[in-house]
């Protein structure tokens, strides 16, 4: 049974590719955690789509026993986080089963906006920070700038900053000697009762549950009984294990670890993140503080491309879920896309990838509407409903007011961008509250509606600062705003799957757009059809598909048949009434893909 002050939990921090996978490759290669042959780069992510795109998504961990210049035989207990801000709930659960972090920044780079977030978090739990400056080995790293860049931003002093390299192993041991040095031990009573944060939980097809746990005080032991606060519900511990990163079985977890533990959970929402688990027959009388929940803030119709495909569709949402307990859904019906299901996601890297898991794991192929916010409506009779679905927005006469989510973002870069970027931000009707300089990068705080960054925001943001600018955000508060209902009527019908709630001011020019969008998608029939852009009942934009003419004359030879002439067109005329009457307009998959690549285009 290892020392308590001989133990060390730290998790790894970072924006996104600053080398937090690779270090902590390093770091395992050196402690032996993996022999030679078993190591590959970015070991620890192990969805194919994590090792794809080069980032990683869900927080892992890993337990390595490590011998100090001291003499003295440490275990680390290491959590690599993700860096993008769509999981950054994930980061913050992480960081609640540690006490220290290493704080990564590329040396070439400096510090950016999601390195700021994620220290500020570690700081509001009290953790110890040991900087890193990484990449030392590229020709542009800067130390000096960097540390300066540290230290005006964030704050930290950097004077014991270690230089290191991902890449070479070069400075990998003086960090491992400044962590079992800088960072502080657990704290916690093995011989007292078990208390047990519940720091994540994943399904696992030959095990069911998987509860990875950080131990604070008292042991968790094989066969023991024990029980989750938050629903009263008691288990049977199968398994003790921790991840060297390869899983082993362990008899007991003691305090100061972090480890997993099945129980014969089918389920993954009988387990939730940041409960207290305690023994059974000596119950605490209460929970830890745990940490919020994670809320959707992203919604968006997914529907199947082929309608025979929905079972499908439906399977593969159900099993996503079992390893995502952040996703949301529930069925719904559109009478232009037919059956699919609402979805609610952190972000749009979230929904991009959930939506590629889906084709690429489960080959269903996809329509995605476009994604929107919940909004918050205020109705007369003092009653609200969070609004998920603009289509299903009640009548404007009976609501008092519509709020919306807003944002505070923090966008971080090279000075000769500013102006641009400020403008974009203006434009999408945002508030300053903040400005200010480190060297010649310029940090700018916003408060903005996430609906306005929550479709192409951060692709623009890339595109005019030449990916320089880096970008985080958190929610603050739902204000109310001058929202209306934008509804698109092909042939008078309301299309409810093209629905999208806007501010009145850009509404007009919005659906100007989509008019013409659709004009030039949707095929001619026999008889014209308009479309149209509405508010309410008010129309605000129209387009007209033009109809096929067939010539009904060709057959009358000679001149002065005009009363056959006549007749014949006149009962033309009559029969395309009826068509457009009785004639259903088929709107083609390209034309919803096409007015929702709309916004990206602009």
């Amino acid at each position: 049974m290892a020392n308590i002050d001989n133990i060390r939990n730290f998790a790894i921090i970072a924006h996104i590719d600053h080398g937090k996978s690779t270090i902590a490759d390093r770091i395992i290669h050196s402690c032996g955690g993996l022999t030679e042959r078993e190591m590959k780069a970015q070991v620890l992510d192990s969805m194919d789509i994590e090792r794809e795109r080069g980032i990683t998504i869900k927080a892992q961990t890993v337990k390595l026993n490590y011998k100090a210049k001291d003499g003295k035989n440490y275990i680390l207990n290491i959590i690599d986080t993700p860096g993008h801000v769509d999981f950054s709930y994930e980061v913050s659960r992480s960081l609640y089963a540690c006490e220290g972090s290493i704080l990564i920044v590329d040396s070439t780079q400096g510090v950016e906006a999601q390195t700021l977030a994620n220290v500020y978090q570690a700081l509001d739990i009290n953790h110890e920070i040991v900087p890193v400056l990484n990449k030392v080995d590229l020709p542009a790293s800067d130390l000096e700038k960097t540390k300066t860049q540290i230290e005006e931003v964030i704050g930290i002093d950097t004077e014991g900053a270690v230089p290191c390299s991902g890449k070479t192993g070069e400075g990998i041991n003086d960090i491992l000697e400044k962590i079992i040095n800088d960072l502080p031990g657990p704290i916690g009573d093995s011989s007292g009762d078990l208390k047990c944060l519940l720091v994540d939980s994943w399904y696992d097809t030959y095990l069911g549950v998987v509860i990875l746990v950080r131990v604070i005080d008292g042991k968790i032991l094989k066969n023991m009984k024990i029980k989750m606060m938050s629903t009263n519900q008691e288990y049977i511990v199968e398994k003790v294990g921790v991840f060297t990163p390869k899983a082993t079985d362990i008899n007991q977890l003691n305090a100061g670890e972090i480890g997993f533990i099945t129980t014969g959970i089918k389920v993954l929402s009988e387990t939730k993140v940041g409960d207290t688990i305690c023994d059974a027959a000596k119950p605490l009388k209460e929970a830890l503080p745990g940490f919020k929940p994670s809320k959707p803030v992203v919604f968006c119709g997914l529907f199947p491309v082929d309608s025979s495909e929905y079972q499908k569709l439906k399977d593969g949402l159900a099993k996503l879920q079992l390893n995502d307990a952040s996703f949301s859904f529930e069925p719904e019906s559109s009478s232009a896309l037919g059956l699919g299901f609402r979805c609610g996601f952190l972000g749009l890297l979230h929904l991009e990838i959930v939506t590629e898991r889906l084709e690429r794991e489960f080959d269903v192929n996809l329509l995605t509407t476009t994604p929107g916010v919940v909004y918050k409506v205020y109705m007369n009779n003092k009653s609200v409903i969070d609004l998920h679905n603009p289509s299903s927005l009640p009548d404007p006469t009976l609501i008092k007011t519509i709020e919306e989510p807003w944002i505070k973002a923090t966008i971080i870069t090279p000075d000769q961008y500013l102006g641009s970027i400020i403008k974009m931000c203006q434009d999408k009707r945002g508030v300053q509250t903040n400005l200010s300089y480190s060297g010649n990068r310029a940090v700018v705080n916003y408060e903005l509606p996430l609906n306005e960054v929550v479709f192409d925001f951060n692709d623009r943001l890339k595109s005019m600062t030449s990916g320089y600018a880096s970008f985080d955000y958190e929610i603050i508060e739902h204000r109310e705003g001058d929202l209306v209902k934008l509804g698109i009527l092909v042939n008078a019908e309301p299309v409810d799957a093209l629905a999208m709630m806007i501010h009145k001011d850009f509404a007009q020019r919005t659906g100007r757009e989509v008019c013409e969008k659709l004009k030039d998608l949707i095929p001619r029939h026999n008889f014209m059809i308009p479309v149209q852009a509405a508010i309410g009942g008010k129309i605000i934009a129209r387009e007209t598909i033009k109809g096929f003419k067939k010539d009904v004359l060709t057959k009358i030879h000679g001149g002065g048949a005009t009363d056959r002439k006549r007749k014949l067109l006149e009962k033309q005329k009559k029969g395309k009434a009826r068509s457009k009457q009785f004639g259903r307009v088929e709107i083609p998959q390209e034309a919803f893909i096409g007015v929702l690549k709309i916004s990206k285009e602009k």
